[in-house]
């Protein structure tokens, strides 16, 4: 069996969101228990919806299952629209580091210290990707109600358990039958 994937900085990126998504939700969780509870908005109509890819698609239906009204869904977007945007030149940045690396390997001799200085460039650079998405994520959630947010975080759990699951099936596909 073939699996498509998706170009690399597409794939990262994607992951990056998940990942800060599924580590986010317990924070979520936490906050809104020490918050006291407001009721959910009524459900609401699409402000607006991306048909692009991957991240607009995934957004609009984690908007969706916690029902944000119009006002939330357009400041979110914004959050992370401006997020993503600071991103592009974070990952140049990173893009350009991973090809010194690669020069850098390929002479005859390694020079240690030139490869360790790199190493360290790209730590700061992955710091600095990490603290722009948890600010856009602590923007989000500052968006939410309490109530919001604990869904959010369920839904997030159930997405992991479903991937989870979805992993473990491939891998007994993959194992060799004799």
């Amino acid at each position: 069996m073939q699996v498509k994937t998706l170009p690399h900085p597409v794939r990262g990126t994607r992951m990056l969101v998940a990942t800060l998504l599924l580590a986010v939700s317990g924070t979520f969780v936490a906050v809104a228990q020490a918050q006291s509870t407001t009721p959910a908005p009524a459900p609401a109509g699409r402000a607006f919806a991306h048909g692009g890819h991957g991240e607009g698609r995934m957004l609009e239906r984690m908007l969706d299952g916690v029902n944000a009204n119009p006002d939330q869904r357009t400041r979110i977007h914004e959050i992370m629209k401006s997020a993503t945007t600071d991103m592009k030149a974070q990952r140049q940045t990173s893009r350009t580091l991973r090809e010194q690396l690669t020069t850098l390997f390929a002479q005859p001799t390694v020079d240690a210290r030139a490869v360790e200085n790199v190493r360290q460039q790209l730590v700061q650079q992955h710091d600095q990707s990490s603290k722009r998405w948890m600010q856009a994520m602590l923007d989000a959630s500052a968006v939410l109600t309490p109530d919001q947010r604990v869904q959010l975080a369920e839904q997030m759990k159930q997405r992991r358990d479903m991937m989870q699951r979805h992993q473990q099936e491939r891998r007994a596909l993959e194992q060799p039958k004799g």
